[in-house]
């Protein structure tokens, strides 16, 4: 019996390609067209009571459920209707782009997606949103700004560090002190006209002498018991001792030569300055830090000005100073001329040294606040001001520059003790220190005591 529909032929050997022995292909044969009847629309789609027979000549192929929900589906995907008759295919099995959501019919796309959508693809309606998890979104919006903070935090690391002028070496210095409990260190203001021009020269009151000499010099020392800023009088007598040039590399000899202390520094500069600091103290210096006139300037201006509370107005012709006393905001301009101002006072080095600790404790209590620290608006712009200004031993970073500004702060809040070095008199107008008080404040000092000595002025 021929289970072949009508018009085809069972005879294998006259077929081409299907291993007939016939040298020849088969002829072109006419195929009987099966007409699929159309029956007419109906408005309402009826319910199909189930799967149609398969239609006779059509060999058993595993066919989709039927979609009886849509009555105007494509006959090329759908297989019509469960009560249409004519020929299926069976081969599409997907969902046609734009049926609805669960549907059989065909399409491309198949159950892979495909153009039609497939079971994963196709336009769906939007289900309901199930609710906000806010606990995660917190999680994920904390860890995006921490990373972000992080990576701003190093980035400014690394862009502040490479403006720090690290060009004094400590390792210079010969026959050092003990290392203390404390860190302490030397905090030097030049007269450095470096990167001036001529009419900030005459702006600030500078002057134009070549070189540069120290303008103030005080010794910071942090410790638990409490921080002590000592200021030492540019025109202290001291010794100057043996050393090591600093660009020769050549020792010389102590002389025995009795001079001003900031003789030291015009003669070789920072590291025979620490030597002589050193020398005629008995207290080691562990960090280096300078600024010159248009670096403090600077400063000050991008801060915004420092306000300070003067005592007594004061003039100077030569440092250009003109104050009335009360509380004000000085500017790069008056802050300059207010720290540099010494002919106005009876004591006019000692007074200088009183008024250089008072601002600079302003302005470090200024610029160590969240205000400043936290916004970069007004972090980057002080940075910059005076960063490329500021020279340093090798061995301090950043982390000891913002130790050395936080213990300035501390001693203007109260928590520390600010003097000038003991003094018992003068020799050829230079001051003379009172040694017994010296020696007992290095003690204190290096042993990490409360500092109880006093300058008595």
């Amino acid at each position: 019996m021929n289970d072949w529909p009508d018009g085809w032929t069972d005879d294998r050997d006259d077929r081409y390609g299907r291993g007939s022995s016939s040298a020849q292909p088969e002829g072109v044969r006419s195929m009987r067209h099966v007409q699929r009847q159309q029956p007419p629309r109906p408005q309402t789609p009826p319910q199909a009571p189930g799967r149609p027979p398969r239609q006779p000549g059509v060999p058993p192929q595993s066919r989709p459920p039927y979609d009886d929900r849509d009555p105007y589906a494509d006959d090329y995907g759908r297989g019509g209707r469960a009560d249409t008759p004519g020929y299926d295919s069976g081969y599409n099995t997907g969902q046609v782009y734009g049926s609805p959501a669960g549907g059989h019919g065909g399409g491309h796309g198949g159950q892979n997606g495909g153009y039609g959508g497939g079971q994963g693809g196709g336009a769906r309606p939007a289900g309901p949103r199930g609710p906000v998890d806010w606990r995660r979104r917190i999680k994920i919006g904390s860890i995006v700004l921490v990373t972000t903070l992080a990576v701003v935090s190093v980035g400014t690391y690394a862009w502040a560090s490479s403006k720090l002028r690290t060009e004094v070496d400590l390792s210079k210095v010969i026959e050092r002190p003990d290392e203390g409990d404390c860190t302490t260190y030397l905090i030097v203001g030049s007269d450095s006209r470096e990167g001036m021009s001529d009419e900030e020269k005459k702006k600030l009151h500078t002057g134009s002498a070549e070189g540069k000499r120290t303008d103030s010099m005080m010794v910071l020392a942090t410790c638990s018991s409490g921080n002590t800023m000592i200021s030492l009088p540019r025109d202290s007598d001291v010794e100057i001792p043996s050393f090591v040039g600093s660009e020769s590399g050549k020792k010389y000899p102590g002389k025995g030569i009795r001079t001003k202390l900031n003789a030291a520094y015009a003669m070789d500069g920072p590291e025979l300055l620490v030597r002589t600091i050193e020398y005629n103290t008995g207290l080691r210096i562990d960090h280096y830090a300078e600024i010159g006139f248009a670096g403090f300037a600077n400063i000050v201006d991008a801060l915004g000005g420092v306000e300070m509370n003067i005592e007594k107005g004061f003039k100077d012709k030569k440092s250009g100073a003109d104050f009335k006393a009360g509380k004000q905001t000085l500017d790069g301009e008056q802050a300059l001329a207010f720290v540099r101002t010494r002919y106005a006072f009876a004591e006019s080095d000692l007074a200088r040294t009183k008024n250089q600790q008072k601002f600079l404790s302003a302005l470090a209590s200024q610029a160590a606040t969240p205000g400043t620290i936290l916004n970069p608006f007004q972090l980057y712009p002080v940075m910059g001001a005076g960063l490329d200004t500021v020279i340093v031993d090798k061995d301090m970073g950043l982390f000891d520059l913002g130790e050395m500004f936080f213990a300035m702060k501390g001693i203007t809040s109260g928590d520390g003790t600010s003097m000038n070095m003991p003094i018992s008199g003068s020799r050829g107008g230079n001051l003379v220190w009172d040694k017994p008080k010296v020696k007992e404040l290095v003690k204190q000092i290096q042993n990490d005591e409360k500092v109880t000595v006093t300058d008595n002025r």
